[in-house]
């Protein structure tokens, strides 16, 4: 699949950007996402030029991602530590199971 180009719009520009086949609709959201985004960003009185709500709107966004990204990671070892405690009361089961065959 070759990748085809989709035309959006950013901070009233118009963007061709290259996009792989079935993921148009992920692209336009996301375009869709980052407008609203900068919109916020630029009716704060305290930013001045397009560049800098483009500067701080990319700040945002790379702080959700890093706080999402901790967020899985610490669910993830929550999960890790969950099954151990699971495989521990399992094979300590088994292990009284066999000690004690006429329960």
């Amino acid at each position: 699949m070759s990748p085809q180009t989709i035309e959006i719009k950013i901070a009233d520009k118009r963007l061709k950007v290259a996009c792989p086949q079935g993921q148009e609709s992920a692209l336009i959201s996301a375009a869709s996402e980052l407008n609203a985004r900068l919109e916020k960003t630029r009716s704060s009185p305290a930013v001045a030029t397009l560049e800098q709500a483009l500067l701080l709107t990319a700040l945002n966004l790379s702080n959700d991602l890093l706080q999402l990204q901790q967020q899985k990671e610490q669910e993830q070892q929550q999960t890790q530590e969950q099954i151990q405690l699971l495989q521990a009361t399992i094979e300590q089961a088994l292990i009284e199971q066999k000690n004690n065959p006429e329960e």
